[in-house]
């Protein structure tokens, strides 16, 4: 068994640190200080292949694995979350809809320029009411005259009202199986069309760079060939757009533990109390130890999901993988937070020390893409236990 990257997956991680470290570390305190989202950043990550990673050369991509992808959300995650997560989104729930079960007439209408990094995308699932349990969606969608006319709201939604998105899936209700339930498809609306509101930018705790808003949708008309997949599998597509994602937010998770270890370890060096490095007192170096492990623990099972997805195994294999990668990481980065803001101390506490941002960007990692309880509840299932 072997538990290290390929040469290449490490030099790709070179270059991808060499990029966060020259284009968004000398920025990102100001970006967050200002709510501001760095247009400006996106054709950059694109022209560095970032967006295309797992994309087909057919459509301007590289063709490469997932674990890239999860090198590549890493390593922008070590730097700062809101830039990780713009990337994450941007492929796993801009891209990934499209790629993955659109016609070849929309990828060719909509993925070369996202691989660009020329425009964007957004996945507009959660709503108000229908979080974890997106099956409750209220948005609905009813075919007439060769158009879906769709009505409703979506919230939280990444990627979906910056100056360069193009486009946004929608799932929503269009119809009723024969067993009663909602059927739920995935529909393409590009942004400008009438009846397509994007609500004013949310005012986070934490991941205030990257871009986030509530959409509306009055009688928002799109033509019929809009439509991603077959009509009815929108719940089938979305869940499996979810796995992924989950993996992907893992590796965000580790990059965010990572630096709060790399901060922790430079501070405590060069912090003196009482004549010594606080790294000498051994609560400290306990703490940090501690740290350490759990970094580890949570890459080893990040790379392993994202394997088990390169190799092709089942998607059930994959789904656990997922859910428990993403768990223990997201778990870990919040608690990572805690511990470098206590081995700052006072410092920490303040902003101009980037572990308060640490600190603030944690919490949504354990509600993003599937709540910690709802990964508890996904592993439970696959164990057998008859959890509701």
């Amino acid at each position: 068994m072997s538990f290290e990257l390929s040469a290449d997956h490490e030099v790709f991680r070179k270059v991808v640190r060499d990029f966060a470290e020259s284009e968004v570390a000398p920025h990102v305190a100001k970006w967050d200080r200002e709510h501001y989202f760095p247009v400006e950043l996106i054709p950059k990550m694109g022209e560095l292949g970032l967006f295309g990673l797992v994309v087909p050369e057919e459509y301007g991509g590289a063709g490469a694995d997932f674990t890239s992808l999860c090198v590549a959300i890493e390593e922008l995650g070590r730097v700062d979350q809101s830039i990780g997560i713009t990337l994450s989104a941007g492929v796993g729930l801009g891209i990934n809809p499209i790629l993955s079960f659109g016609t070849d007439e929309q990828k060719q209408q909509w993925l070369p320029d996202l691989v660009a990094g020329r425009t964007l995308a957004g996945f507009g699932l959660t709503e108000p009411e229908a979080g974890s349990d997106a099956g409750a969606t209220r948005t609905r969608a009813e075919l007439i005259d060769g158009h879906w006319v769709v009505n409703g709201a979506k919230a939280f939604i990444t990627n979906s009202g910056s100056s360069i998105t193009s486009v946004v899936t929608v799932t929503a209700r269009t119809g009723t199986t024969a067993s009663g339930k909602a059927e739920i498809s995935a529909i393409l609306i590009p942004s400008g069309t009438p009846g397509f509101e994007v609500q004013p930018p949310y005012d986070k705790l934490g991941w205030r760079i990257s871009d986030t808003h509530g959409l509306v949708f009055d009688d928002c008309r799109v033509p019929e060939a809009n439509l991603v997949g077959q009509r009815g599998t929108g719940f089938k597509q979305f869940l499996a757009i979810l796995d992924d994602g989950r993996v992907a937010i893992s590796a965000l998770a580790v990059g965010l533990a990572q630096a709060c270890l790399d901060e922790s370890l430079r501070y405590a060096k060069e912090r003196h109390t009482f004549g010594k490095p606080i790294g000498a007192r051994q609560a400290i170096a306990f703490a940090i130890s501690d740290l350490a492990v759990a970094v580890e623990a949570a890459r080893t099972l990040t790379y392993k999901a994202a394997w088990l997805k390169d190799a092709g195994r089942s998607s059930a294999e994959v789904k656990q993988a997922a859910a428990i990668a993403k768990l223990y990481s997201s778990e870990a980065a919040v608690s990572a937070t805690r511990v470098a803001t206590q081995v700052f101390g006072g410092y920490g506490f303040m902003e101009e020390y980037p572990v308060a941002r640490f600190y603030r960007d944690a919490k949504i990692l354990e509600i993003g893409e599937g709540t910690s309880e709802v990964q508890r509840m996904v592993i439970a299932r696959a164990l057998g236990l008859p959890v509701e």
